[in-house]
């Protein structure tokens, strides 16, 4: 008989996403949900799916009546409430009840943006220089242009457009207004590395398996700057979704690919420690990585970028899946 395995979600609602038109990423966990509950079914498990919504006491109580042998975590956290994301993980691992992706301190960590930058630099580790500024702030500012200016706690790419790389003080002003209003909080601005940009998957712990590197190639219109925008992801009908790829296996030598594999295991180790995350780099105009960002629980619905990768290291779908119930299984 199959395993009892819970698929547990945000329930997508309106929300402030609706309100600046970023409401498909928000519903992209549905397409999650549904394959993977496809491929426990191929696997001869029994996946059922579980949704939750706010108040947070209510989604808790869900989660300790759940009846399961394990749950597949696709919970991306409550709109408006980020920390929220380190919910179904904090809950369950009192309960005592295997669960897969990475552990709540390593989420709560790689969505404060600046923490876990710091975290990263503290290691040895090159980051871009980076500042926390709200409008008030700006009279602190001290970084180099251009930069980019993003949310400080979001994923995503909500709050990234065109508009996010900004070369001059006003610029600057309008984009961290924009995304204190939008979003709440601090902006996090940082210096903006334009070089080649690379991703690597890494599965299991800090001596997991790291699947093959991609590259974010850009083929855009004149004076679009080269960041993977929110419509890069989400707006098949925009010029950056058309100029915006992912190529898998990267077209790099194999000195450079063993020095992103080394570096995004490193990072891995640091900040998500076990489960599966993505880690995303850039080359400086030295050619030295920087790491951007780092991405515990990434996207795992068919056509990402971490399924993509798995395919890659000729892993089908429900195999893909099976290696994250198993390790899961394997912490427990």
């Amino acid at each position: 008989m199959g395993r009892r395995i819970a698929v547990v979600y945000n329930e997508p609602h309106p929300s402030r996403y609706d309100a600046v038109g970023e409401e498909k990423a928000a519903r992209d966990v549905l397409e999650s949900v549904a394959a993977v509950c496809r491929a426990l079914c191929e696997l001869g498990d029994d996946g059922f799916t579980v949704p939750l919504a706010p108040p947070v006491e209510v989604a808790k109580e869900r989660l300790r009546s759940l009846k399961a042998d394990l749950v597949f975590n696709l919970f991306e956290g409550f709109c408006g409430q980020p920390e929220t994301e380190a919910l179904v993980p904090q809950v369950l691992s009192r309960l005592r009840v295997p669960y897969t992706g990475c552990p709540a301190a390593a989420l709560a960590l790689a969505l404060d943006k600046a923490k876990s930058k710091q975290a990263i630099r503290a290691a040895g580790i090159k980051t871009p220089d980076f500042q926390l500024l709200t409008p008030e702030m700006l009279p602190q500012f001290s970084l180099r242009y251009p930069c980019l200016v993003k949310p400080r706690s979001e994923d995503a790419s909500h709050g990234l457009s065109p508009d996010s790389v900004v070369s001059d003080p006003a610029a600057l002003e309008r984009q961290v207004a924009r995304v204190c209003r939008l979003y709440g909080g601090e902006a996090l601005v940082e210096e903006f590395i334009a070089g080649r940009e690379f991703n690597a998957t890494v599965i299991g712990d800090g001596r997991g398996a790291v699947l093959p590197v991609s590259e974010i190639a850009y083929e855009l219109p004149p004076g679009l700057p080269r960041i993977l925008t929110f419509d890069a992801k989400w707006q098949p009908d925009s010029a950056y979704f058309r100029g915006t790829k992912a190529v898998c296996p990267a077209q790099i030598t194999s000195d450079l690919g063993e020095l992103i594999t080394d570096t995004a295991r490193l990072v891995f180790r640091l900040v998500c420690r076990r489960g599966y995350g993505r880690v995303d780099m850039r080359q400086d105009g030295d050619g030295r990585l920087q790491i951007i960002e780092v991405n515990p629980n990434p996207d795992i619905a068919p056509g990402s970028g971490a399924v993509l990768q798995a395919e890659a290291a000729g892993m089908s779908y429900p195999r893909f899946i099976k290696k994250i119930v198993e390790l899961a299984l394997e912490k427990s």
